[in-house]
């Protein structure tokens, strides 16, 4: 690995990262366009040291050394989760921040796989997800509007659900 390919996979996960991240940006979301960043150049980075690492004692390991590059990545993998942890907020009995969270997650992942040198994969994910955040958008409000119609809806105080039948929503 030159530094041409280190310097295409690290800008890889700066632009995938900010993808995901404009996303989040765009709704206002606290984790937004710079932490999307930050988080996917940060598993890329941390993904090109552990295979950096396996090839620099490739042939020669000090005193039994070994790498491991999926130890790193597994690492990464259980950081993100208390990054996540922190965007997840629980305001008048509502939970905030669950997607903010799964993105930031999916975000490390693409910096890893990025760091990996899978790009396709990388930037299909990408779409994916753009696919799912945006895309499904429509499928949500079509599915509130029917639990409404159904007799299922929000109380209009924000402290969650509140079941009540077709004839008082009518009155």
């Amino acid at each position: 690995m030159d530094e041409i390919d280190i310097v295409m996979r690290l800008g890889l996960a700066t632009l995938l990262g900010a993808v995901l991240g404009l996303e989040r940006e765009l709704r206002g979301q606290a984790a937004g366009l710079r932490t999307h960043i930050l988080v996917s150049l940060g598993a890329c980075l941390f993904t090109l040291c552990s295979v950096m690492v396996e090839f620099s004692l490739e042939g020669r390991p000090p005193h039994g050394a070994q790498a491991d590059v999926s130890r790193i990545a597994s690492q990464v993998v259980v950081g993100i989760g208390f990054l996540g942890a922190g965007a997840i907020m629980r305001d008048r009995g509502q939970v905030k921040g669950l997607t903010t969270a799964a993105n930031l997650w999916l975000t490390a992942s693409v910096g890893l796989s990025s760091g990996l040198g899978f790009a396709l994969t990388a930037a299909i994910t990408v779409a994916i997800a753009l696919l799912a955040l945006l895309g499904l958008r429509p499928v949500e409000r079509a599915i509130h509007r029917y639990r409404v119609r159904k007799g299922l809806h929000l109380d209009g105080q924000g402290q969650g659900p509140v079941s009540r039948n077709a004839d008082e929503l009518d009155g």
